[in-house]
């Protein structure tokens, strides 16, 4: 049974070509995958924490499978209470034999049905998206995944007809950032399914969550630096091809990532974070 939560952000998405269906296979990529698919649940008020818990029953299951499949899961701390999956392809083909080689094992599919089951206890709901990589619109320098540890994902809805208008802009505020010499980069994608569109999913990404304050210093910065030409491309679109714009902050979760053993090596405190100690009856801990 196929579960589209691999998602390997990673919820990961940079300006550098897609990187081969091999290399990808093998660990987190280090280029802008071609292809991510993203499974996003909304979690039941209160029930954030249990679903952490439940949800490392995906990479146990996995990795009992020897699944090279790897993805990233993170947990919102804006907005309202999601969890997102990322899992990146180099192709719809290759994302094809990795739903293959998932029917061909019944013990995994069987512990996926179950863990399913037990998942639709815990959400309102969820949704499945895929979307493209427009390394075009995305500026900066693919981040290390294995290091990134909070994530700002934008949604941009776009009146039809457009999408042009959006490029421009985007490539407008690109020219001005790199000007200015930002150091934030971030990672372009077009959804193909899943939502209404024209939709664009916007990805950068940070080591420790202060840096979110260098990032905001980043963006005034490029601001500042418009021409005339470029802020009235950004206007244009603004008024005219801009339906909704929304961001959000994530911070990454262990339990609820796939990774290889090299990339919980890079850090294997936060990879292998020992289970919180539970309370007894009387008040002692196990």
């Amino acid at each position: 049974m196929y579960s589209p939560r691999r998602t390997a952000v990673l919820l990961a998405l940079t300006i550098a070509g897609a990187g081969s269906a091999a290399a990808q296979a093998q660990d987190l990529p280090t280029t802008q995958p071609t292809l991510i698919t993203i499974y996003r649940e909304t979690v039941k008020p209160g029930r954030t924490e249990e679903h952490a818990r439940l949800e490392a029953g995906w990479p146990a299951a996995y990795g009992r499978a020897n699944s090279t499949d790897y993805y990233l899961g993170m947990a919102s701390i804006t907005g309202v209470p999601e969890a997102w999956f990322i899992s990146p392809w180099a192709s719809h083909a290759a994302q094809g034999e990795s739903m293959k080689r998932d029917d061909a094992n019944p013990t995994l599919s069987a512990e996926l049905a179950r863990l399913s089951r037990a998942d639709a206890d815990l959400l309102d709901g969820i949704r499945v998206i895929q979307a493209a990589a427009r390394p075009d619109l995305s500026s900066g320098r693919y981040p290390d995944l294995a290091r990134q540890r909070f994530w700002e994902i934008s949604i941009f809805r776009v009146r039809p007809g457009h999408e042009q208008s959006f490029a421009d802009a985007a490539k407008a505020y690109g020219a001005a950032s790199q000007r200015a010499g930002s150091t934030t980069g971030y990672r372009v994608y077009e959804v193909i399914a899943g939502m209404v569109g024209p939709t664009y999913l916007i990805f950068s990404s940070v080591e420790n969550f202060g840096d979110f304050d260098r990032m905001l210093a980043d963006g005034m910065k490029t601001m500042q630096g418009f021409t005339p030409d470029e802020m009235t491309v950004l206007q244009k679109f603004s008024r005219e091809g801009m339906l909704s714009g929304e961001s959000n902050r994530f911070r990454l979760d262990p339990r609820m990532s796939y990774v290889s053993a090299a990339t919980r090596a890079t850090d294997p405190a936060f990879w292998n974070p020992r289970p919180a100690a539970r309370r007894t009856p009387t008040g002692g801990q196990d």
